[in-house]
C-alpha cells in the first residue's frame, strides 16, 4: 500500500518545506523505493498561470503542461523525477472543481460544505497521485504556514488521510524555524512549541520536527523540542542552513531522517541509500573554482525566485564546466533608461529568459544586440529568443520597425506574431502553448551539436511563434533556424551563423536541467562563455572594455 508523507511548515513562511520534501524524495529514491510528490497551495488562484512573478516567483511547466509552483521545479531537480499537473493543486482548483459538480446537479441538491465536499475533493485528489504514479511513497506538501485560515481546508483533509488509509501509511513532518536571539547569542524553541500546539489543535499530532536554523543547534534544545512538542528525540531532525543548496539530502542522510522515515512507515523492501553519484557532485562543488560572471537580463530580477530554474540551471552547467557561476541580476527596464550598462563589464556571457508585458523589452533587445555586436555569447529563452529575432531584423532592415505583435499590434514588420490558434482567446490562464512538444534538429549547427541527437523534447509555455514570413529574410542573411516542429511550421531554435555562441530556443530548458545532469544548451552556452573568458577577459583589457559600451540606438 503506498506510503504518505505530509509536510506542514511553522513560524515562518519560506521555511523550506519544499527543499525539505524534495531532499527526503532523493533519499527514499536513492534506497530504490518510487516517489510521487504533490503541492497544495492555499490561494484561491486556480493556478500560478497568471500571478505576477514578483507575488508567486517563477512557474514551473510539467511535461503536460501544467503551470505550477515553483517548488515543483525543487522535487524534480533533486528527486530527477517528471511531475504532472496532478502534482499541484490549488484551493481555486478545488472550488472550481466542486462548484461545476454542484451546477451539473452531481451532489443531488445536497447543501455544499468545506466539509465533507471541500476535503472530498481534496483527498481525491491526493489519491489520484498515487493512483496514477503507483509509487511506494507519495509526498505531500502543504503550502503557507499553520495558522493561515486559507490552508485549514488543507489541515483537516490531511487529518482524515490518517483514518482513510491507516495510522501504519501515514507520517506528519512538521518543518518549522528557529530564531536566534543576537542580543542573548541563543536559538529559541517558544515559537516551534506554539507552532505545534495550533497544529495539535487542528487535530494534527506531529511525528517528525524538522527543526531549521541559520546556527548549530545544541543538543539540548533537541531534548526540549522531544519533551515539550512529544516526540522522541531522533524524531527531532535538525536542519541547519547549508551554502549549498544540493548538499541538503547529504545532511538529512546524516541525522538518520531516511532510516526514520522507513522504520515508522514501516516499508519493507527498501535497500541500503546509494548516494555516491550526490556526494561526488557535492565535493566536487566543495572544490575551489574559478569564477565566471554570467548576466541575467530580466524584467523581474529584484525578485530572483523569479527566475529559479534559469539560474540553478546555470549552476549546473558551471558543474559540468568546472567554473563556479557568479549571477549578475540586470534589469532590462534601467538599460532602456541608459542605466545599468556598467553591470556588462567582465561579464562571459548573458542569459535573456522569459517573461511577458511591454515592460523592458526594449532593454532584452538592446541586451542581444549588444551580445551580437560584441561576440559575447547568448542564450535566449522563450521571449529571449524571439528578441535576439527582432533585434537581428532591425539590423537587416536597418529600422527599429520589427517587433512583436504582442508590443505593438500595428507593427510594419511582426517578426513575432500570435499564434493562429490564440487569436480568438478570452481567458488568459491555462491557454498557452503548454508543456512538452517533439523538436527536430538541424545536423551540424550549434544546436545539434550541443544535444549530440536529432531529435528532442521540450517544454513550452507562450502564446506568440516565430513569423514565417520572415523565415526566408533571416535565413539568408546570417541567421540558421536550427530547430523546427516535426511538420516543419514552428521555429523552436535560432542561432547566428557569425558568431561564437547566439542561441535562442522558443521553449524552456531550464525546467529539465538535473544538477547531475546540465541540460545540454545550458551547458553549450557555459562552455562557449569559458571560451570567451579565457580568450576576452585575460589579458585582453581593450576588449573587455570596449564589451561594456552601451549599443548604438
Amino acid at each position: 500500500m503506498t506510503k504518505y508523507l505530509f509536510f506542514t511548515g511553522g513560524v515562518v513562511s519560506s521555511v523550506g518545506k519544499g527543499v525539505t520534501a524534495a531532499a527526503l524524495g532523493r533519499i527514499l529514491k536513492a534506497r530504490g523505493l518510487t516517489v510521487a510528490v504533490q503541492k497544495l497551495d492555499p490561494y484561491i488562484n486556480v493556478d500560478p498561470g497568471t500571478m505576477s512573478p514578483y507575488q508567486h516567483g517563477e512557474v514551473f511547466v510539467t511535461e503536460d503542461g501544467a503551470e505550477t509552483d515553483l517548488d515543483l521545479g525543487h522535487y524534480e531537480r533533486f528527486i530527477d523525477i517528471n511531475l504532472s499537473q496532478l502534482s499541484n493543486v490549488t484551493t481555486g482548483s478545488v472550488y472550481a472543481e466542486v462548484i461545476a459538480r454542484e451546477r451539473r446537479g452531481d451532489y443531488l441538491g445536497g447543501t455544499i460544505q468545506v466539509i465533507p465536499h471541500i476535503t472530498n475533493e481534496i483527498k481525491r485528489r491526493i489519491g489520484l497521485v498515487a493512483e496514477d504514479s503507483q509509487a511506494d511513497v507519495v509526498l505531500v506538501e502543504v503550502g503557507g504556514t499553520v495558522g493561515d485560515i486559507e490552508s485549514l481546508p488543507f489541515l483537516e483533509a490531511l487529518r482524515q488521510m490518517r483514518a482513510d488509509v491507516g495510522i501504519a501509511n501515514t507520517l506528519y513532518v512538521h518543518v518549522t524555524f528557529l530564531p536566534y536571539i543576537g542580543a542573548s547569542r541563543e536559538l529559541k524553541t517558544k515559537p516551534t512549541q506554539h507552532s505545534v500546539r495550533e497544529l495539535r489543535g487542528i487535530g494534527i499530532n506531529p511525528d517528525v520536527i524538522i527543526a531549521r536554523a541559520d546556527h548549530p543547534i545544541p543538543d539540548e534544545h533537541i531534548r526540549k523540542i522531544s519533551q515539550f512538542c512529544d516526540v522522541e528525540p531522533r524524531a527531532v531532525i535538525p536542519a541547519v542552513t547549508s551554502d549549498i543548496l544540493y548538499e541538503i539530502p547529504l545532511l538529512l542522510e546524516e541525522t538518520g531522517f531516511g532510516d526514520y522515515v522507513i522504520e515508522k512507515l514501516g516499508i519493507t523492501g527498501a535497500s541500503k541509500p546509494i548516494l555516491t553519484e550526490w556526494r561526488q557532485m557535492i565535493d566536487e562543488l566543495r572544490q575551489p573554482k574559478r569564477s565566471i560572471r554570467i548576466g541575467i537580463v530580466g524584467k523581474y530580477v529584484e525578485f530572483h525566485d523569479a527566475y529559479m530554474s534559469v539560474r540553478e540551471s546555470l549552476y549546473h552547467a558551471g558543474i559540468s564546466n568546472n567554473r563556479r557561476v557568479d549571477v549578475e541580476w540586470i534589469h532590462s527596464g534601467d538599460l532602456e533608461k541608459g542605466k545599468g550598462w556598467e553591470l556588462f563589464q567582465g561579464l562571459s556571457g548573458v542569459v535573456v529568459p522569459g517573461g511577458f508585458g511591454e515592460r523592458g523589452v526594449e532593454g532584452k533587445i538592446l541586451t542581444a544586440k549588444w551580445a551580437r555586436e560584441n561576440k559575447v555569447p547568448y542564450l535566449g529563452l522563450c521571449l529571449g529568443m524571439q528578441v535576439m529575432c527582432i533585434d537581428f531584423a532591425r539590423h537587416l532592415l536597418d529600422s527599429d520597425e520589427p517587433n512583436s505583435t504582442e508590443f505593438d499590434a500595428h507593427t510594419k514588420h511582426p517578426v513575432i506574431s500570435l499564434m493562429p490558434d490564440q487569436h480568438n482567446l478570452s481567458d488568459m490562464g491555462g491557454t498557452m502553448r503548454l508543456g512538452v512538444y517533439p523538436c527536430y534538429l538541424k545536423s551540424g549547427t550549434k544546436a545539434a551539436n550541443a544535444y549530440g541527437q536529432e531529435l528532442v523534447s521540450e517544454r513550452h509555455r507562450h502564446r506568440w511563434e516565430f513569423n514565417n514570413q520572415y523565415r526566408e529574410l533571416l535565413s539568408e542573411n546570417g541567421v540558421t533556424l536550427s530547430g523546427l516542429s516535426p511538420d516543419g511550421r514552428l521555429v523552436e531554435i535560432a542561432e547566428l551563423d557569425d558568431h561564437p555562441f547566439m542561441v535562442g530556443s522558443q521553449f524552456h530548458p531550464e525546467f529539465k536541467s538535473r544538477p547531475n545532469r546540465a541540460h545540454p544548451l545550458f551547458s553549450a552556452f557555459l562552455k562557449a562563455s569559458v571560451d570567451y573568458q579565457e580568450s576576452h577577459l585575460n589579458g585582453s583589457k581593450g576588449t573587455a572594455e570596449a564589451a561594456t559600451e552601451e549599443p548604438s540606438k
